[in-house]
């Protein structure tokens, strides 16, 4: 048994920058010096095993297996999601449906901002809520580029659209986690979540869109974009006060790209935006107000059908029953060999020493990436695909993805070293010692949880008994501060290496992560900033004091 020792250096200072390095090495690997991203995530792994065992003093076997243990997590199953996600593009796309679903997309209207809308962030919204884990980042980005949006806006775009739905992702997975690591009432922190990112829902459209193109070409469009973002945060604030975090991002996604294609039947803005490029100067065309095609309304379902059956089946496959009924009959558990139950997390990470457990769980039938495989099988067989065919396809894709997969093992191995060596619990000690601008702070900690980890799921099994801790000892509402942790921790969603890296693939710009990285980080923390200043205006200020319960 070993415990974690979060200031090895007796010194608060030198023991959070050794901390930061393995986070320092790999970001600037990749953002300043252009390192490719599968030898910028070895980089960074290295140096954490180096930080965890002779900064840290974690036994090397302990340090080894959880690298090797964060790995086979990041394989699977978030390799085994985007693999199929890549694979169901592909069967589309050698059939020209994929051309289909594009040119059908751009019949509900030819400006381009109208289409990001509809895609990133509502249709994004709802495999969010359905699946996570990466999904809506895979589809919608290839769904951009296939619009013809350059590589770097439909992945850094999609990235900042996939911020808001994700505390209630995978059908309110973090926030069923984040209760059941404090011991809070899982209803009171779902609604807590649902009284602050209902605000953001509202902005981050808004947000989108200037991005993509300046502050002028939003103004042009403000009233979809208002119908888009309400229309996604009033049911995202009702769903989760009153009846709970399981249905949140599904039942609101679909109410948003309801409302947006029925709005834009009766208006459409006076410049049409034609080009993808996002670009100031382009000042678009009155006309053509849709873009017509030639396909008939059977192509065109025939078209939607692969995104339509992925929907149902991620969907089904959410569902809490049909989940454990498939765990039941098909799930693995093993013990990791040198880490289960060889770490002890320590006060005041945990309010007392608690043994830490490394159990890989293979629920390989259960798992989203399962059911897309799923989807993409009986899509195949309807487009009249052959055995051969598919297996030649799926092949391809798995060479195309291998730097990606190598480089999400990685990640996710770097990320796993740095939990069980105690490395990222120093450096959110660090957040928690800022007194009076906790609040502020504290949401920043689960902006970085999400950020080190890809996962608000995670973030919140790591950060949540910490944030409730300190909320006690400093006299604010531990729901408050639970709840600022997820909420806080979507904005860290967009710059995580692991979606980086997912949003590369989709877009078949591999190499360039550093790009997409630099594209995001600014939204990344001007958001997570916002997120902390309405935390604080809740811990002091009247009358947003009144939404803390």
């Amino acid at each position: 048994m070993w415990s974690q020792v979060y200031d090895p250096f007796n010194n608060v200072l030198f023991s959070t920058l050794a901390a930061a390095i393995p986070v320092v090495v790999m970001l600037a690997a990749l953002a300043f010096f252009h390192i490719k991203a599968h030898i910028a995530a070895l980089m960074g792994l290295v140096s954490a095993l180096v930080v965890a065992v002779w900064g840290f003093t974690m036994p090397a076997d302990a340090a080894v297996a959880s690298a090797l243990y964060g790995a086979c997590y990041g394989l699977f199953p978030i390799g085994w999601i985007i693999l199929n996600v890549i694979f169901l593009y592909q069967l589309t796309d050698r059939k020209g449906q994929f051309k289909v679903l594009r040119e059908s997309i751009a019949g509900i209207s030819g400006d381009r901002r109208l289409q990001l809308l509809l895609i990133a962030f509502s249709f994004g919204a709802f495999f969010e809520g359905a699946g996570g884990f990466g999904t809506p980042v895979a589809v919608t980005g290839a769904m951009l580029i296939g619009l013809g949006f350059a590589p770097l806006a439909a992945s850094g775009l999609s990235l900042i659209a996939n911020t808001a739905p994700v505390a209630y992702g995978a059908l309110g997975t973090p926030i069923i986690a984040l209760a059941a690591v404090t011991g809070l009432d899982m209803l009171e922190l779902s609604g807590m979540v649902g009284r602050q990112l209902p605000i953001f829902s509202l902005i981050v459209p808004f947000w989108l869109v200037w991005a993509f193109c300046g502050w002028r070409r939003m103004v042009e469009i403000w009233p979809a974009v208002l119908v888009a973002g309400a229309a996604f945060a009033i049911p995202q604030y009702f769903i989760s006060n009153f009846h709970g975090p399981w249905l949140v991002d599904v039942g609101a996604a679909i109410i948003s790209m309801a409302c947006l294609t029925l709005f834009l039947k009766v208006w459409h803005p006076k410049t049409i935006m034609t080009s993808a490029s996002g670009k100031s100067d382009d000042e678009g065309t009155a006309e053509p107000l849709r873009e017509k095609h030639n396909y008939t309304n059977a192509e065109v379902m025939r078209a939607w059908t692969p995104w339509l059956i992925l929907s149902v089946i991620v969907l089904i496959w959410g569902i809490p029953e049909w989940k454990k009924f498939l765990d039941s009959i098909s799930m693995f558990k093993f013990e990791w060999s040198h880490l289960h139950k060889v770490v002890q997390k320590m006060p005041p990470v945990s309010a007392e020493a608690k043994v830490e457990e490394a159990i890989f769980k293979l629920n390989w039938l259960s798992a989203t990436g399962t059911a897309i495989f799923i989807a993409s099988i009986a899509s195949a067989v309807l487009m009249g695909y052959k055995l051969r065919e598919m297996l030649a396809i799926y092949w391809e894709t798995l060479k195309l993805l291998k730097y990606s997969l190598i480089t999400i093992a990685a990640m996710l191995a770097l990320g796993y070293a740095t939990r069980y060596s105690g490395v990222d619990s120093t450096l959110g000690l660090a957040f928690a010692n800022t007194g009076v601008l906790y609040p502020f702070f504290g949401t920043l900690l689960g902006w970085l949880g999400v950020a080190l980890t890809g996962s608000d799921t995670a973030s919140n099994v790591l950060f949540g008994g910490l944030q409730k801790t300190s909320a006690e000892q400093l006299g604010l509402s531990p729901v408050l501060m639970a709840a600022a942790n997820s909420s806080g921790g979507v904005m860290g969603k967009m710059i995580d290496a692991q979606s980086i890296v997912v949003a590369s693939t989709a877009t078949k710009w591999y190499g360039h992560e550093g790009d997409i990285l630099r594209y995001v980080f600014f939204h990344s923390i001007a958001l997570a900033c916002l997120v902390g200043l309405l935390v604080s205006l809740q811990a002091y200020v009247h009358p947003f004091t009144l939404m803390v319960k």
